[in-house]
């Protein structure tokens, strides 16, 4: 294995990052920068890393989608069986990150994940296509399977259990809302001088802000 890793490297030039930028608040300034994302064209704009960690202290990664954001924090939605669910009861902790390289940009959470009520649930689930409702009820998320085909017997066997009427709402579905407690923002910069901001909540509900050395 010779890949030569070392050898790929640019100049980060889209731009730079002042106090000035920033909005007091840091949903407000994440709003702006999703909105300027969805504008550039990047596919999946809200696609998120999260990190969960188990009860042995092992961290685990996967990519979700950000559904919905409002001045409570960042809403996503999940088989409340799979792993990360699971993981996050036992550890409410989380961490969100947002990888927008090719504006030379990325943002990480922190912060607690909270379920959602199962009226918040419902809302966003009948607003999902109905093949993305079938799968919910078709997949044990983070199970083992012996094959694909086995998953899309399942899926046909739910289609045809659901064929007339609506969709219900499963029980092992559901999502959660991480309420942030800091929140970094990060742009490139030349020769490596990156510009990060990081907010941290005050006991008063204010949020200080700091510049961080890249």
């Amino acid at each position: 294995m010779d890949l030569h890793l070392e050898d790929f490297r640019r100049e980060y030039t889209q731009g730079g990052l002042e106090r000035e930028d920033l909005a007091d608040n840091p949903l407000e300034q994440f709003d702006r920068w999703m909105q300027q994302t969805i504008k550039s064209g990047i596919p999946d704009p809200n696609a998120m890393t999260i990190a969960t960690v188990d009860t042995t202290g092992q961290p685990s990664q996967r990519i979700v989608l950000l559904k919905h954001l409002d001045e409570k924090g960042f809403v996503f939605y999940t088989n409340l069986n799979s792993r990360k669910a699971q993981e996050l009861k036992q550890n409410p902790k989380i961490s969100l990150h947002f990888p927008w390289y090719l504006m030379e940009r990325q943002v990480k959470v922190c912060g607690i994940a909270e379920q959602l009520s199962a009226t918040e649930v419902m809302k966003y689930f009948v607003s999902r296509p109905r093949d993305s409702q079938l799968g919910a009820w078709a997949s044990q998320q983070s199970r083992p399977i012996s094959s694909r085909a086995l998953l899309l017997q399942q899926f046909e066997s739910m289609k045809n259990k659901f064929a007339k009427g609506e969709i219900p709402v499963p029980d092992f579905w559901g999502g959660f809302r991480v309420k942030p407690h800091q929140i970094e923002f990060w742009q490139g910069g030349v020769a490596r001088l990156h510009d990060r901001f990081q907010y941290n909540l005050q006991a008063d509900g204010s949020w200080n802000i700091q510049r961080l050395e890249p």
